[in-house]
């Protein structure tokens, strides 16, 4: 019978992280630990009103990038003052959950964000109070798997790492623990 691998961060979660969060933060119950819940990565498209064939460009890119297919975000109201009308495709969202979740953020932190031009760490106070994490990048050919050819046009996106900690400090050491490169 074929053993199934985890992904490299999961097996780090359950066989380090998780014991010196514990001897850290001094949980009674294993259940205590704080873990990884989700990771949403959106991407605005405005242009999409226009030009129908950005939002598929960036639907290929997104899924590339994730492995998932996203769903793509409509107008929920028109303003006019935007040339926006209702249920106009506006964007791309998908949220990772599970193995997904764990590969995309070892490509992230070991691939993606050594990438960046200038990258001096990610901002420690982009935590929102509840133990979520939120940052944005600002071109998508920080992934390996987006080929530098087939890009028409440079896009920003936003990662929301979403936790079940209860307090920033509890979610940072956390992140840490996965190798997320902080500023001092």
């Amino acid at each position: 019978m074929a053993k199934s691998t985890a992904p490299r961060l999961r097996q780090m979660y359950d066989e380090t992280i998780r014991a010196a969060m514990t001897e850290q933060f001094g949980y009674k119950n294993s259940m205590m630990v704080p873990k990884l819940d989700k990771i949403v990565i959106n991407v605005g498209v405005g242009e999409a009103a226009q030009d129908k064939k950005k939002i598929e460009r960036v639907v290929r890119e997104i899924t590339l990038i994730s492995g998932q297919k996203p769903v793509v975000t409509v107008a929920r109201k028109s303003i006019a003052g935007f040339k926006l009308r209702d249920d106009m495709p506006i964007g791309v969202k998908v949220t990772l959950r599970a193995e997904r979740m764990y590969e995309f953020l070892d490509r992230l932190v070991t691939i993606a964000l050594p990438r960046v031009r200038d990258f001096q760490g990610v901002n420690a106070k982009s935590f929102d109070g509840r133990g979520n994490f939120a940052m944005g990048l600002k071109e998508q050919l920080v992934f390996p798997e987006i080929n530098y050819d087939d890009v028409d046009e440079i896009r920003g996106m936003d990662i929301a790492i979403c936790t079940t900690a209860k307090t920033n400090e509890e979610a940072k050491a956390l992140l840490a623990g996965f190798s997320m490169p902080f500023k001092n």
